[in-house]
Parts: C-alpha cells; structure tokens; sequence
C-alpha cells in the first residue's frame, strides 16, 4: 500500500517538508500537515494531474534577546503527495486548525464503492 503514495522529499530544492499523514476513505483523500506557527497566507495548496503539492514559508519571528539554540526548521516548505486514483479537483477543501493543515480531496462518484445486490 506504501508504494502507492509517492511522496516528493526533495529538500536540496524546495526546502524541507512538514510531517504528514495521508488517509484514504471510501469517498475522499484526506492529508494532514503539520504546520504549527504558519498563517494562512503563507500557504500554497496546488491540485494538478492527482498531485497535491502543498508549499509555503515558515517565518523567523522577532527577538529581542540573543538565541542560544534552535532546533525548529524556518524558511521555504513543500510537500508533494500522487494520490493513486482520480479525483474531484472542483471540491477540494482546506482547513488548518491549531497548527494542523487539512486538504480533503474527493473522489469523483464513479470512483466510490458501491453495495451490489446479490439476485437470485
């Protein structure tokens, strides 16, 4: 099932990428980024051929004391995930809530599963 999912990691030219986790449900994809401390305006959401590519920049905040160490990533972020079927790219939403980003991206009604009746 892993290899389905390919995601782009390629920190040398977007910068690093957030943790995520991508879910599939009978009726949608549903990703969920981590991006604590960014606003809603520095982020980029892109849908194109099945891949969802989510970009933005974390900002350095202001300080007024010398920093002694940092461990939290800034700058530029992108995470890039192909979803393995196809999808209804006019319904897609997003939604970030307490530092979490989340995109649901349906699936169009073809492609949900359907209960047959067994005949006799």
């Amino acid at each position: 099932m892993n290899s389905l999912w390919e995601a782009n990691l390629d920190g040398a030219l977007h910068g690093w990428a957030p943790l995520a986790d991508v879910e599939e449900t009978d009726d949608a994809y549903v990703v969920e980024i981590d991006l604590p401390g960014v606003k809603r305006d520095d982020i980029d959401i892109q849908l194109g051929d099945r891949r969802l590519t989510v970009s933005g920049e974390v900002k350095d905040k202001e300080r007024t004391g010398i920093l002694r160490r940092r461990t939290r990533r800034i700058g530029q972020f992108q995470y890039s995930v192909t979803l393995p079927a196809e999808v209804d790219a006019d319904e897609v939403s997003a939604q970030l809530d307490e530092g979490v980003l989340t995109v649901r991206v349906p699936k169009p009604e073809q492609a949900k599963p359907r209960r047959i009746q067994i005949s006799r």
